[in-house]
């Protein structure tokens, strides 16, 4: 019956069919993402694709980054600070509310604080918040937050997503049901699929030009490639398959956006593992690795070598590669100087994302070239979490933090690497009161030589940004000062 349709009819009925696709794709979007969080809590989970969804999206802090690292005002309008600067008195936007309807008050922000620096917090920054002494409600729309100690990251603190506030009235449901404060509210979650969000018709501020977006979770590289060919993902602002990005860039439908994040890669370490205890074993893992081979083989040329766990692009970045330079033959010399002349074998434990599996087949190579041999086990993520983030039981794994300058994890004796350096420690307090910019640089190249020297880590390289989006859509952001897909400023060109 189609075959003897009228052409002109048949042409007019594909041309509306296009138009309205046109339509619908112009108030909503698809983004790829290779992991799916294990939950959509960030005040009570590690990973970051609970932030890649969530931030600014659905919940907010007091303070937000931006696009550019800089850090805005959000919930909290604006700010003083005592001369002794342990005192932050915060004015809160009023005639906000939450996405359940209630409203959204001084009483969220101290419940969201003191629940956050609790002694029974599963916040995974809790250490954000350990320098806060007291926060009061002063009235209904101020709150004043007292520190032990003067903290020039103070308002940087609060913008990361742990620091999102939350509501006694829908916190234990956050995970499955996040209620916030944002421009988007939570639809649904197809687990092993998608989450859904759609626009949030009474938020407090701009309101977004989508109408609606889904995260939409591909964790093959190869089946990434082909949604994004295939139309079926709009953007992927994570693009796990940097070696088929020469192909977007030839393709006019596409833009590649390559960016920078705050994403230290490691070869993670056990410093209290039995054999890993001695530093002469970890400086040996540190000569092992060839840099150069791991970048090229897992990312295909794209991110920056690092020696030491702070990101190429801050201003107070010390270049310590040299510390840790491919050199088998010391790698060799020290194993046999620790007892080990015959050779070692370690347990590596790889997380699900490309970068960590091909990484970890090179420098098991590297490894096993200085009488190292790993034994490799390929975790989920919500296994890698439970085994290796939270029980420990690892020697070696794979891992970007992207958390924003987070040299201060290398002073928690019970972070899942488990160093404990009471110099350090002491330093990094130094360093945490000190709000003089000379003064900071020069205490973070003190903090950025320990663990370099104390080879806590396999310092790897600076996680790029490789996105590749649909070339009519504008706003996504092209660094990454957070783990995020902030979706508020995002829209399709006519």
């Amino acid at each position: 019956m189609f075959k003897a349709m009228n052409s002109t009819v048949a042409g007019f009925l594909i041309s509306a069919s296009l138009i309205v696709g046109a339509q619908a794709e112009n108030t909503t979007i698809t983004i790829g993402m290779q992991l799916e969080p294990p939950n959509l809590d960030p005040t009570g989970g590690a990973a970051a694709a609970i932030d890649e969804v969530v931030y600014a999206n659905i919940f907010e802090g007091l303070t937000r980054f931006q696009a550019d690292g800089s850090v805005r005002p959000a919930l909290a309008a604006s700010w003083d600070i005592s001369d002794d600067g342990t005192v932050y008195t915060f004015r809160l936007r009023q005639g906000v509310t939450f996405h359940d309807g209630t409203t959204f008050d001084a009483e969220d922000v101290k419940f969201s604080l003191d629940r956050a620096r609790a002694d029974d917090s599963t916040n995974a920054q809790k250490a954000l918040f350990a320098g806060i002494a007291d926060v009061s409600v002063l009235d209904p729309h101020t709150v004043q937050v007292t520190l032990s100690n003067p903290d020039g990251g103070f308002i940087t603190k609060m913008a990361w997503g742990d620091a999102v506030i939350v509501a006694p009235e829908s916190v234990e449901s956050a995970a499955t049901h996040p209620v916030g404060t944002g421009p988007f509210t939570f639809q649904e979650w197809v687990q092993g699929d998608q989450v859904r969000i759609v626009r949030n018709a009474d938020y407090w501020g701009e309101p977004v030009a989508l109408e609606s977006a889904a995260f939409k979770f591909i964790s093959d590289p190869t089946a990434a490639f082909a949604a994004m060919m295939a139309g079926d993902i709009n953007a992927f602002p994570n693009f796990p398959a940097q070696e088929t990005l020469a192909q977007f860039e030839a393709d006019p439908r596409f833009t590649v956006i390559i960016g920078s994040t705050e994403g230290e890669t490691i070869l993670s370490t056990n410093n209290k593992a039995e054999l890993l205890k001695d530093v002469r074993v970890r400086k040996a893992i540190a000569h092992a690795i060839n840099r150069e081979e791991i970048v090229n083989g897992a990312m295909f040329g794209y991110g920056t070598p690092i020696g030491t766990h702070f990101a190429p692009h801050n201003p107070d970045y010390l270049d310590l590669t040299g510390n840790s330079a491919h050199d088998p033959d010391m790698a060799r010399s020290l194993l046999a100087e620790a007892g080990h002349g015959d050779g070692i074998e370690l347990r590596l434990m790889l997380p699900p994302p490309a970068y960590a599996r091909r990484g970890g087949e090179i420098i098991a190579a590297q490894l096993r070239a200085v009488g190292i041999d790993t034994e490799i086990s390929n975790l989920e993520w919500a296994q890698w979490l439970e085994q290796v983030f939270r029980n420990k039981d690892y020697d070696l794994t794979i891992v970007s933090h992207t958390e924003p300058s987070d040299i201060n994890i290398y002073a928690r004796p019970e972070y899942y690497f488990q160093y404990d350096n009471p110099d350090f420690q002491a330093l990094m307090k130094e360093y945490d009161v000190t709000a003089d910019p000379a003064a900071r640089t020069e205490l973070a190249h003190r903090l950025q030589t320990i663990i370099s020297e104390d080879y806590v880590n396999g310092f790897l390289f600076q996680l790029p940004k490789t996105g590749v989006a649909d070339a009519r859509i504008n706003g996504l952001w092209r660094n990454a000062p957070t783990q995020a897909n902030d979706l508020t400023g995002v829209s399709w060109s006519d």
